[in-house]
């Protein structure tokens, strides 16, 4: 099975519904269809490109996990979460684009992206759940917004080429573990709420002090 076309009739791709199909390459998703179920495409290695309309509102957890060929997506603008692993070890993945409707990105949502260089986090989105960029080792830059109160665990650990960030003064939690590993990262920019000690340092960073080279700024 190489290529697809889901009949207008559909209205939802359930669970598991091409998981393993390692040939297919295209598919053709219509605009009847209004949830991607979980697993749905997982593991379909040699798939390249994939539209989802508009009419989509709901992506699964793991829906595309481990589809290494998928260079690009664009998440239409009625869903609201990206469900946990649902983009994890897309390697091939550069960039995606996420919607104002999103309120909330699922842990491990694109870990092991490793080809993703850059990403833009919407207005609308207010927690970011555990280990969501874990290992995007290629990512340099990413933009959180004022939205944002909650970083969770290791969220960017192993992001090896990420150089900065800032967090905004609206985050009041951030997990352990969460620069771990950001071993290229100069300057982290932080709230005045948040004290910079060695057990912070430590919690944060995976060490007993903070990384060589780094500066923090509090804003």
């Amino acid at each position: 099975l190489t290529s697809i076309t889901i009949p207008d009739s559909v209205t939802s791709i359930g669970h598991g519904a091409f998981s393993g199909c390692r040939a297919l390459s295209s598919i053709t998703i219509p605009d009847s269809v209004t949830s991607i179920g979980s697993g749905a495409f997982e593991d379909c290695s040699s798939l390249s490109s994939i539209t989802i309309p508009d009419s989509v509102t709901s992506i699964g957890n793991y829906a595309f996990r481990g589809c290494r060929s998928l260079s690009s997506i664009t998440i239409p603008d009625g869903v609201t979460n990206i469900g946990y692993m649902a983009f994890a070890n897309c390697t091939a993945l550069t960039s995606i684009t996420i919607p104002d409707s999103v309120t909330s990105i699922g842990y491990n949502a694109f870990a092991g992206c490793s080809s993703l260089t850059s990403i833009t986090i919407p207005d609308s989105v207010t927690s970011i759940e555990y280990c969501a960029f874990l290992n995007c080792s290629s990512l340099t830059s990413i933009t959180i917004p004022d939205s944002v109160t909650s970083i969770g665990y290791a969220t960017f650990k192993g992001c090896r080429s990420l150089s900065s960030i800032t967090i905004p003064d609206s985050v009041t939690s951030i997990s352990d573990s969460v620069f771990q590993g950001c071993s290229n990262l100069k300057t982290l920019t932080i709230p005045k709420h948040f004290t910079i000690s060695h057990a912070r340092a430590r919690a944060w960073f995976g060490s007993e002090v903070i990384p060589s080279g780094c500066k923090i700024i509090h804003k």
